[in-house]
């Protein structure tokens, strides 16, 4: 089915660019942004919190709701996702 795949991709990308449907990039704060960066760069929890003034437990709950939003399950996802969107370099 690679021609109801690529329609269904092609859709989607019209409706993200026509502001339809907004890229799950556009729904993270500044602040979820810096910790994902984080996280990409392999900071422990302990790290990014010290680095952003934030207990360990708030951090996590940070990347909780990261994959959250990103539909993401682990936090290999998340690196690829951020390598993918420039946020680091691979």
């Amino acid at each position: 089915y690679p021609t109801l795949a690529k329609k269904l991709v092609t859709d989607y990308l019209d409706r993200v660019r026509s502001g339809e449907v907004q890229a799950p990039y556009a729904n993270l704060t500044d602040r979820e942004i810096e910790v994902l960066r984080l996280i990409a760069e392999g900071r422990t929890s302990a790290e990014i919190g010290e680095l952003l003034h934030l207990s360990p437990h708030t951090v996590q709950s940070y990347r909780r709701a990261l994959m959250e939003k990103l539909n993401l399950h682990d936090r290999v996802e998340l690196v690829k996702y951020a390598i993918r969107r420039g946020l680091i370099e691979p």
